[in-house]
């Protein structure tokens, strides 16, 4: 029905705060076209306005396609794509871009229709049925946290291998790169990015601006001056033929698997965007930025890395294994070498690890508010003092601190040698796609008469076809990241993400079973009474707002 909003709005709005507090066995039906603005949104979702939304769309698109990095992502991996050969490694990523874009129109939906820092678990505790939707969304929402975590430790990581390669092009070889030094860097890494998350707060935002601006900055560069120098220097470029159709296999599988491997260039390039869906408390026009920030960053990323490929295969040495086996340990710093020379190419790597050093500061701002969301709701350990937010900036820096924390924990797995650093790209992908892509196989399968669309919606048919290509599509990748990189395997290059991944899903619901099923029981609203009075006050001064939707509440 239709009511002026005056004290009529309390009553939905506290039974919907009574019911997820008191554990119901149903949560309230969230329409967000019933909602006026951001704020009552949020409200009818279960939580007060917290944060400062200060993210415009462009900045919330802005903070993805930071995180994705585009240049210094595909050059941190390609030797992935490259063990395929030329032609595998570009259209190997054109397929998976494809298919990661149906994930993203996918989660896009259900951003628009319930927008909210966690909600992925929060969806996940939506749509599943009843019986076991506390436990499903305790182990997704964890596995969020860890996921983005690792994303953040394999930002660094990258970033410290980038530094290390300029610095050993620069000495002549004369430069040995250890774990040791590599972990150093990386700390660095991870501990400033934090400083510069928290010192920036109150610019977070214009933080996203300056750091797609320089990507891009990076990337038009990139175009311009290994062409150039591959012109000037080498004589010319790789014909069609190798750029194009040069399927190669450069290891012991088949040329089909190994092309199937070679897709994980991409989709370790282009992941993350659910960093979007964390930044929804922070957004303006939540239910339409957040959308246009996954779908734009995906298409933008996946268009520009097909552009990069082109080049790289233009211009790469046809002996592509030495350039595997370079000595910096990256190919494409070979690949500068090569085409432009010891300075250029020293010059362009630092500017990829500046780079690549602004995506892990915008990645720990996406962990750091996932993580805050999954403490609002008594999810994690001391959650009591992790859900704290800085009431002047508004900001929750000790989720910030809590984030970094984790990323040099994790990346103590570097010290163990190659094959565990390199699970932690996987076990970020297996991570993310197991929290991606549940909540859409809920909403498929058991979601279809809660589901209320918001701005962004194909349609029921589209959207059902679309759902179930994401959850194959979502299947075949977390089977993909658990293969080795060769048939032979011993304790030096065996693929550690199953042992990582099915470990921390195993652990966590030891961990729920025997202690925290006490305190998490999904989603819990910090709505207090005067909180509801305070935002129905508020709509009652809008002399804009003629009248307000109530939305319907689900009973017992």
């Amino acid at each position: 029905m239709s009511l002026r909003p005056t004290r009529s709005v309390l009553s939905p709005l506290t039974s919907r705060m009574h019911e997820i507090n008191t554990h119901q066995s149903h949560i309230a039906e969230i329409d967000p076209k019933l909602a006026q603005n951001d704020e009552t949104l949020l409200a009818e979702i279960g939580y007060k306005q917290e944060l400062q939304r200060r993210f415009s769309t462009f900045q919330i698109f802005g903070i993805s396609y930071s995180i994705m990095g585009i240049l210094p992502s595909v050059a941190s991996i390609a030797a992935t794509g490259l063990a395929s050969g030329p032609a595998g490694f570009l259209w190997s990523w054109l397929i998976a871009s494809v298919f990661i874009l149906s994930i993203g129109i996918s989660m896009s939906e259900l951003a628009s229709a319930i927008p909210t820092s966690g909600g992925l678990y929060y969806w996940t505790f939506y749509y599943a049925p009843e019986s076991y939707r506390v436990p499903l969304s305790f182990l997704i929402g964890l596995t969020n946290t860890m996921a983005l975590s690792a994303g953040a430790v394999s930002v660094a990581y990258g970033n410290a291998e980038e530094i290390l390669a300029a610095v050993y092009i620069s000495k002549d070889g004369n430069f040995d790169i250890t774990t040791g030094k590599t972990y150093g860097v990386f700390a660095a890494c991870i501990i400033f990015q934090g400083i510069a998350t928290c010192v920036s707060s109150k610019n977070v935002a214009l933080l996203q601006t300056i750091s797609s601006i320089s990507h891009t900055g990076l990337l038009i560069l990139f175009l311009i001056v290994v062409p150039i120098g591959t012109k000037v220097n080498l004589g010319g470029f790789n014909d069609g033929a190798f750029i194009f159709s040069k399927v190669q296999d450069y290891s012991d599988w088949t040329k089909g698997w190994q092309f199937c491997l070679s897709m994980m260039t991409a989709v370790w390039t282009i992941g993350a965007f659910d960093s979007c869906v964390h930044m929804s408390e922070e957004a303006k026009n939540a239910t339409y930025g957040v959308p246009i920030g996954i779908i734009g960053s995906i298409s933008v990323c996946g268009l520009l890395g097909w552009i990069i490929i082109i080049v790289i295969n233009a211009c790469i040495s046809q002996d592509i294994q030495r350039v595997l086996d370079t000595g910096s340990g990256f190919p494409i710093a070979q690949l500068f070498y090569d085409s432009l020379g010891k300075k250029w190419a020293v010059a362009l790597m630092s500017l990829m690890a500046a780079c690549q050093w602004l995506m892990g500061s915008s990645l720990i701002t996406a962990c750091s508010r996932q993580i805050w969301a999954f403490a609002r709701d008594d999810g994690l350990p001391f959650c009591s003092i992790v859900k704290v937010v800085n009431k002047k900036l508004k900001v929750p820096m000790r989720a910030v601190g809590l984030s970094c924390i984790i990323g040099l924990l994790l990346g103590c797995l570097c010290l163990a040698g190659s094959a565990a650093a390199n699970a932690l790209f996987t076990l970020y992908v297996c991570g993310c796609y197991l929290a991606w892509c549940t909540p859409i196989f809920l909403k498929l399968m058991y979601g279809k008469d809660k589901f209320k669309p918001g701005s962004f919606y194909l349609g029921e048919k589209l959207s059902k076809i679309n759902n179930i290509i994401s959850c194959l599509w979502g299947a075949f990748i977390m089977l993909l990241c658990m293969f080795p990189a060769s048939k032979v395997v011993d304790k030096t290059d065996m693929n550690y993400t199953v042992v990582l991944s099915f470990g921390v899903w195993i652990l966590a619901m030891i961990y729920f079973f025997t202690y925290k099923y006490k305190s998490f029981h999904g989603p819990k609203s910090n709505l207090a009474p005067e909180d509801v009075i305070s935002l129905e006050k508020s709509l009652s001064r809008d002399d804009d707002i003629e009248n307000i939707n109530l939305p319907t509440i689900s009973k017992n």
